[in-house]
């Protein structure tokens, strides 16, 4: 029995760059996952060497000597049999993760009742626009204070009214584009969620868990507004459970109640489980990333699959890459909301009406 060095267990030199930790933890965690061969304990192990290895203060803690998990050197592998697959419980009931508020990194960073900023720009900005009112009326008190020849009062008059012509035009569009959009918050932001869900269907239960998941975590960002049930355009169906928009980022989400087991996705958004296609179902955001991405100019959009366990057991995923990507509830709200969290206080109205519009499950 000896420690096991965590840089041996991954594959990957002493000094591997956090992007080759990580492509090596995803191709290990396909086959060493306890549904396809592998033991409990060596995939705890697997998890922990990349949880260590792949956040530079424990990495750096570990290196110089501080880590010292004993563990064999050598795990004995499990014998091979296949495991009985008997589907879903219908007994059993999938719940939200209670998160740590300290596990959340972006939620200390928000100010939930910041003043919100609306796009597209309809007139000048507040600061720019105060400083030529406060440019101008310097101008004002500096002629007033001193004595001018005929030339210079006249030249001084001159300017004068012409940046005080040019103050008033800016003045005036300023106010318009805030009536305008004090005019679109009274209307729409009431509510940062459109479509609300009041369904007590067993089978829509992962889409409820999603819905609370949003209003409970995501409506932090004063930006964000969440849709419920929406076509796809120039769809009449309800092609995508949910859609989170903040700023100009969106992220489509498809929720599912699915077996236990370890997802993953390749780069053209099929998905795995434990390391092998997964054949239990199938996810069409690829598809609808493309079409809101096309109605959407200039706004990023991805997608996530929420997994919620059909029975007892743990549904895993790893951080991916991918435009589409399977992912537990608790990965989520870390990972999409740091992702939203980078433009908070933003609302883009043409997408905001663009998807409004594609709500169908009021």
């Amino acid at each position: 029995m000896r420690g096991v060095d965590y840089y041996e267990l991954l594959g990957v030199h002493r000094d591997a760059t956090a992007s080759e930790i990580k492509s090596a933890y995803r191709t290990l965690a396909r086959t060493m996952h306890p549904d396809v061969g592998g033991t409990a304990g060596t995939f705890r192990l697997l998890q922990e060497a990349y949880e260590t290895l792949n956040d530079p203060v424990r990495r750096a803690h570990y290196d110089g000597g501080g880590e010292q998990e004993q563990q064999p050197s050598r795990p004995q592998p499990a014998a091979r049999r296949r495991r009985r697959n008997f589907g879903d419980d219908p007994n059993y009931v999938p719940r939200l993760p209670r998160l740590r508020l300290d596990d959340i990194a972006w939620w200390d960073g928000i100010d939930p009742d910041a003043r919100i900023r609306y796009l597209p720009m309809t007139g000048p900005e507040r600061a720019p626009t105060l400083a030529l009112v406060g440019g101008w009326s310097l101008l004002l008190l500096a002629g007033l204070a001193v004595e001018l020849t005929a030339a210079l009062l006249a030249g001084w008059l001159a300017l004068l009214v012409a940046s005080g012509a040019v103050i008033l035009v800016l003045l005036r569009r300023h106010i318009r584009a805030h009536r305008a959009d004090r005019s679109f918050a009274a209307e729409y932001d009431s509510s940062r969620i459109f479509g609300l869900r009041g369904s007590t269907d067993p089978e829509e239960r992962a889409q409820q868990l999603t819905a609370e998941l949003c209003a409970k975590y995501l409506t932090r960002l004063p930006g964000v507004r969440v849709f419920h049930g929406l076509a796809w355009p120039d769809s009449v169906f309800e092609d995508v459970d949910h859609a989170v928009l903040c700023g100009r980022r969106l992220v489509l989400v498809e929720s599912k109640a699915w077996l236990p087991g370890h997802y993953t996705a390749d780069e053209e958004g099929t998905l795995w489980r434990n390391g092998h296609p997964f054949r239990g179902g199938a996810t069409r955001l690829v598809e609808g990333v493309e079409a809101f991405e096309d109605v959407l100019p200039g706004v990023e959009v991805r997608g996530a699959v929420l997994i919620y366990p059909s029975r007892s057991g743990e549904v895993t995923t790893v951080e991916q890459d991918g435009q589409v990507s399977p992912m537990t509830p608790a990965q989520f709200v870390r990972e999409i909301g740091s992702w939203l969290a980078q433009d908070p206080a933003t609302v883009d109205r043409e997408a905001f009406t663009t998807l409004l519009d594609q709500v169908i499950a009021d």
